[in-house]
């Protein structure tokens, strides 16, 4: 490989540890968000593919995603050298991950119940799940919140950088495309119950090795890897999603919690099952959650930069 290609590539690696600094020290970007137009685009194509059929959510699915490797493709092609290569990579990586306002909103709703602020605290949950507030006690909230943010510690920051680590901006734009469409289309209400298929079975599949790593930092991290270890063995298999129910286990154990129970949605109600052994999670519990999704982020995001950097020594051999 020659010298300005294999420059580029590890350039990646850089831009990676790059976007998550900005990720860290600026949060989300505050406007044009990129998932936000991602989420206006599909739900554009939505309103003229939508059919109630499997097959129709699986073009819907496949034009998504498709058009989003496309469009990291060209982007790739566009960073001929090192410079350009971290300046791409860290700009897309930063509007991808999610984990700086993940932590924050867990700190803000810890903060509110502390203070005796529940109606501050219920406003911050549509920010982090589906679940109606309104049903919410102090429990319910610090319950809701904890579990938002030991999914989305994998969902919103580990996935996207394995992805962009493995596969480079390309990985990197599908992922976080499939995470999305999963999130407006992959519930098992009447309309989205066929329709919604495809998009929920290709984000399960996407996060099937995120949501494991995630599970494995929480283990090492979190200060109690026989326990952690203990929960996810026992518990995960329990949850109705096969990689939520990886990292909510392995969370629940290394903070010495348990989560599940009684889940209301706009949708409906669903008793989710219990994971770990403790007692319910509270705002100190909630805190220690803050603390450990940023340990695993930070390592999440030196280990993608490795492996970007290894399998550009590789590729270039």
């Amino acid at each position: 490989m020659d010298a300005p290609r294999r420059s580029r590539h590890l350039g990646v690696a850089v831009g990676i540890v790059a976007g998550y600094l900005l990720d860290r020290v600026v949060g989300d970007p505050r406007r044009a968000h990129p998932v936000a137009g991602i989420g206006l685009a599909a739900a554009r194509l939505e309103h003229v593919l939508y059919r109630d059929s499997r097959s129709a959510g699986t073009l819907f699915a496949a034009t998504c995603v498709g058009t989003a490797t496309i469009v990291g493709l060209g982007l790739r092609r566009l960073s001929p050298s090192d410079g350009v290569a971290v300046a791409v990579t860290g700009a897309v990586t930063w509007s991808a991950l999610g984990g700086t306002s993940l932590t924050g909103i867990g700190e803000a709703i810890a903060t509110a119940l502390d203070d005796g602020d529940i109606a501050a605290a219920r406003s911050w949950i549509p920010s982090l799940c589906g679940r109606d507030p309104e049903s919410l006690d102090d429990a319910g909230i610090v319950r809701a919140a904890l579990e938002s943010i030991a999914e989305n510690t994998s969902d919103a920051t580990v996935a996207p950088l394995f992805w962009v680590g493995v596969a480079g901006i390309p990985g990197l734009l599908a992922y976080r495309t499939a995470n999305t469409l999963d999130a407006m289309v992959g519930y098992r209400n009447d309309r989205y119950r066929r329709f919604g298929w495809a998009a929920a079975r290709l984000d399960d599949l996407a996060n099937i090795i995120p949501a494991r790593l995630t599970g494995l930092l929480v283990m090492v991290l979190g200060g109690e890897p026989s326990r952690a270890r203990r929960a996810w063995r026992r518990d995960a298999g329990r949850h109705p999603s096969p990689n939520a129910g990886v990292v909510e286990a392995s969370f629940a154990g290394a903070l010495g919690v348990t989560l599940g129970g009684r889940t209301v949605y706009p949708h409906g109600v669903e008793e989710r099952p219990r994971l770990g052994a403790g007692q319910p999670p509270t705002a100190d519990d909630l805190r220690a959650a803050v603390v450990l999704s940023r340990r695993v982020q930070t390592a999440a995001a030196i280990g993608a930069a490795v492996m970007s950097a290894l399998l550009s020594r590789r590729n270039a051999r």
